[in-house]
């Protein structure tokens, strides 16, 4: 069975409480992360340690100031918008790269799907955080290596998806009848069973999208993802950490707003899969 998305989806996904509510934290981190540039902030990157470690509230810092007197409102910002473009960076190599592995595995099967899926299978075998993290160690501390690490441990999350979708499509009979006139197995591939797996690649695009800010939080946490001047929510996080009894906003303030944008990305997840699939959304 291939998923099929109804005619007014978007209507439907708006019905649901949650998915709406998830919406909208994402509409509304992504549209403050576009308009950072114009915003009357502070340079993130500024320090004055003369007004160091000001709480919440203080003149001209609603959100204070960290160890070294940057102010965490334009950080916090900035860092949201640096982790949503790696999430997203590394999301779309991931579908790009998995969804090809699966549409070539699942469609010619045979010798071509048990390379693939072994290959696949190795890679899963191991726990993909340390997968990453030896990714990174072997590249180097960096934010682009930290991409690229948490890219090809979702490798497969979109290989598997797209493979079990691909396998049921490609004995349907639009196929064969794209067969039987001749069309190249190329493009019968890409022009008709590729637009038949899209929701589930959308699906998996959303369901994996909160995990990869977990991720790329969690390498920068550790000090394996963005690096000084340039800061994300889990490098922030890192910092505050050593300073939570003295300034415990330091750490709460990231870790806020990385539980809330996952947890909106999460239940906007669910409800886009409750909507494209209609399995789900008969339940």
């Amino acid at each position: 069975m291939s998923i099929a998305p109804s005619q007014h989806w978007l209507r439907d996904l708006l019905r649901r409480p949650f998915a709406a509510v998830g919406g909208g934290i994402l509409l509304f981190s992504v549209l403050l992360a576009l308009v950072a540039p114009i915003l009357p902030l502070d340079d993130p990157a500024a320090t004055d340690l003369a007004g160091r470690l000001q709480s919440p509230g203080s003149p001209g810092h609603w959100l204070g100031t960290d160890l070294l007197g940057r102010d965490i409102l334009s950080r916090l910002i900035w860092g949201t918008r640096l982790s949503l473009a790696v999430a997203a960076a590394a999301t779309a190599i991931a579908a790009v790269c998995g969804s090809l592995i699966g549409l070539v595995a699942g469609y010619f099967g045979g010798k071509i799907d048990a390379f693939f899926m072994r290959s696949i299978d190795l890679l899963m075998a191991l726990p993909y955080l340390l997968l990453a993290l030896a990714i990174v160690a072997t590249l180097g501390p960096g934010l682009l290596n930290a991409l690229i690490a948490i890219a090809i441990v979702n490798i497969p999350f979109f290989a598997r998806a797209v493979r079990g979708s691909t396998v049921l499509l490609r004995s349907r009979q639009f196929v064969d009848a794209s067969r039987v006139c001749g069309r190249p197995e190329v493009g019968i591939l890409f022009r008709q069973v590729l637009p038949n797996v899209l929701p589930v690649i959308i699906i998996t695009v959303a369901t994996t999208l909160g995990w990869m800010i977990l991720e790329t939080a969690g390498l920068s946490f550790l000090g394996l993802g963005a690096q000084p001047p340039k800061a994300d929510l889990g490098s922030m996080l890192g910092e505050g950490r050593k300073l939570m009894l003295i300034a415990p906003h330091l750490a709460l303030l990231p870790g806020v707003v990385v539980f809330v944008l996952v947890m909106g990305l999460n239940l906007f997840a669910d409800g886009l899969r409750d909507v494209l699939d209609p399995r789900m959304s008969n339940k």
